[in-house]
């Protein structure tokens, strides 16, 4: 949700791993023993063009210059970072210099206004603070519904398919089941009202048309806020929680326009990030069935199917974990330096843009033995504390990390354990599927796979 979208060159990307380790960073912030000293990164003479893969540009001057260099990109002055040191100081040690600025945030701000994504400073602190509750374990917990009732249905449905020997739409049937668990999870008894207004968000298109589409869906938004303020009722949604808010200063809570603002945010990012996700998790299990045996293992000792018990699958939660390293749909992250700061022994001047690229760092082979393959036993405990915290970072790092991430890895947690039990997905070609760096990392083609039906494990959905 929150940093779970941005906006990106759409382009094929070749799935090639760094080759070359660069020198490792030593402590990030620290300025050199002379203040006068203001080295710059190396870095391409020539800029980026549009016309080119930008995932693919940045890999192949990562592999050059190391984990940071220079360049110019949309006519900006860019700094491209790749290790966990120099993360952890722009995400974490220092991040308040480090704003979401920039085309990429102007692009989003453009169609959703000015939410928790685009904010910055202390418009971004008050929105946090006011969505915080929302997005607890126990607000979650008590979603649990909205994460059943719509995979349920598309069980059923993949179940049919098996039946009748037919293939299915993983990738189009998976956009769909998630897109009605974030509208039922934010809306709850008003969404059959609001649905089919969103259906368009399930589309892959991302143009001015779009843009002009989602302000249209803030008003429905704002709206209904209104409407619920004149005839008060209990609701544990999302929405319900956010009108709930008070700012801590002024007492008030948010207005229609901001609930607005921030409903159509949560919608976009819920959606796009975990369908992304889903949709190579089925693509992974078809590929490596020996992963998908223990997964269904694990299912297998369920005594019910309830919160707790999906939240206790500790295989499943390493599936994701690897599912959301290989393929993060957060590609990329920037940032924009509100002052001058350093990055290590490099001198960051005032309003330099940093790019950083989660799918680059969590393929780094100085960071990751076999970064290409996919091997869930990485996360297994005793072994995920052998990296370095920010080796990973799919749903970001620091205080502006996403907001909805346990929200989200509840939602694929009960998607996948809920149809694995029944089901399993075959895909049939042999070639590696090849992506796309657009707003989130997707598969360049639509997954098409062929259900099948398994032995059914008696397991009671709670």
């Amino acid at each position: 949700m929150e940093g779970c979208a941005i906006d990106s060159a759409s382009a094929q990307s070749a799935q090639k791993p760094l080759t070359r380790p660069a020198p490792s960073a030593r402590d990030a912030g620290a300025a050199p023993a002379s203040a006068e000293v203001r080295r710059i990164p190396p870095g391409p003479e020539e800029a980026y063009r549009t016309a080119e893969d930008l995932l693919e540009f940045m890999r192949t001057h990562c592999e050059r210059y190391g984990d940071i260099f220079r360049t110019s990109i949309y006519g900006s002055n860019v700094y491209v970072i790749n290790s966990p040191q120099y993360l952890h100081h722009v995400l974490l040690g220092n991040w308040r210099n480090y704003a979401r600025r920039g085309q990429a945030v102007k692009r989003i701000a453009l169609s959703l206004g000015n939410g928790l994504i685009s904010s910055n400073g202390q418009t971004w602190a008050k929105q946090r603070r006011l969505l915080q509750p929302a997005f607890t374990r126990p607000s979650v917990r008590a979603l649990w519904d909205a994460f059943l009732r719509p995979t349920t249905a598309l069980a059923e449905r993949w179940k049919d398919a098996a039946r009748r020997g037919a293939s299915v739409d993983v990738t189009h049937d998976v956009s769909h089941a998630v897109l009605e668990t974030t509208l039922r999870a934010i809306f709850g008894d008003d969404y059959e009202r609001v649905a089919p207004h969103f259906s368009l968000i399930a589309e892959e298109s991302r143009n001015l048309s779009f843009a002009q589409a989602c302000a249209q869906l803030r008003s429905i938004i704002a709206q209904l806020a209104e409407e619920r303020r004149e005839r008060p009722r209990e609701s544990r949604d999302i929405l319900g929680m956010m009108m709930l808010g008070r700012d801590r200063d002024s007492g008030c809570p948010m207005s229609a326009a901001e609930l607005a603002c921030q409903g159509i945010t949560l919608v976009i990012a819920g959606h796009e990030t975990t369908a992304s996700v889903l949709n190579w998790v089925w693509y992974l299990l078809s590929k490596h069935p020996q992963v998908e045996e223990r997964l269904l293992a694990e299912i297998a000792r369920l005594r019910s199917f309830d919160f707790e018990s999906v939240a206790g699958l500790g295989y499943l939660q390493q599936v994701l974990e690897e599912a959301l390293r290989t393929y993060p749909p957060l590609w990329l992250m920037t940032r924009r330096a509100l002052e001058s700061d350093y990055l290590g022994e490099y001198f960051v001047p005032a309003g330099t843009e940093i790019y950083l690229s989660p799918y680059l760092l969590q393929r780094h082979p100085r960071l990751w033995e076999s970064p290409g393959s996919f091997i869930p036993d990485r996360f297994a405990d005793g072994h995920s504390g052998e990296q370095h915290a920010l080796a990973t970072c799919p749903f970001g790092a620091g205080p502006r990390n996403c907001i909805g991430e346990f929200f989200a890895r509840t939602e694929m947690q009960v998607h996948l354990a809920l149809i694995l039990k029944d089901l399993r997905l075959r895909f049939a070609e042999a070639e590696p599927a090849g992506f796309v760096a657009d707003i989130n990392l997707r598969s360049r083609d639509h997954f098409l796979m062929r259900p099948q039906m398994r032995a059914c494990i008696s397991v009671n959905p709670g």
